[in-house]
């Protein structure tokens, strides 16, 4: 468990949450419409959680309705919130 990313992830709210909320494979427009987030605020979490190999697109080629996923380090960290 790499406990610097699970410390990235809890120093945000809208981190925590949306990576918490990717239970399966979404769009960020799917994720703000569930969480009542604004879809700028998910777009940068997803941005900074991606950078830091915590969730990845699983379309990167398309301009408009990605999808992401978490990685495995992202699975880890989300393990390690719901201890």
């Amino acid at each position: 468990m790499d406990w610097s990313k699970y410390s990235f992830v809890v120093r945000s709210k809208n981190r925590k949450l949306v990576l918490l909320h990717l239970d399966k494979p979404k769009t960020p427009a799917q994720i703000a419409g569930e969480l009542k987030l604004s879809l700028p605020h998910v777009s940068r979490a997803i941005r900074e959680l991606e950078r830091e190999g915590l969730v990845e697109c699983l379309t990167p080629n398309e301009k408009v309705g990605r999808i992401y996923k978490r990685t495995e380090l992202g699975e880890e960290v989300v393990n390690a919130l719901q201890e």
